[in-house]
């Protein structure tokens, strides 16, 4: 059967496609920064 009702993310997908990719751009900004931030951590205990 046929799905009844509005079909999801038909309506402006352009709008959707936007904010699903600016979604994904912050996860992997914010998983680079963590990395980052890890190396300094581990560059410093190293030293010590």
């Amino acid at each position: 059967m046929a799905k009844t009702g509005q079909e999801k993310n038909t309506k402006n997908k352009a709008k959707h496609t936007k904010l699903l990719n600016r979604k994904k751009n912050k996860i992997k900004q914010e998983k680079n920064i963590r990395k980052e931030r890890l190396k300094i951590i581990v560059k410093k205990a190293n030293e010590k």
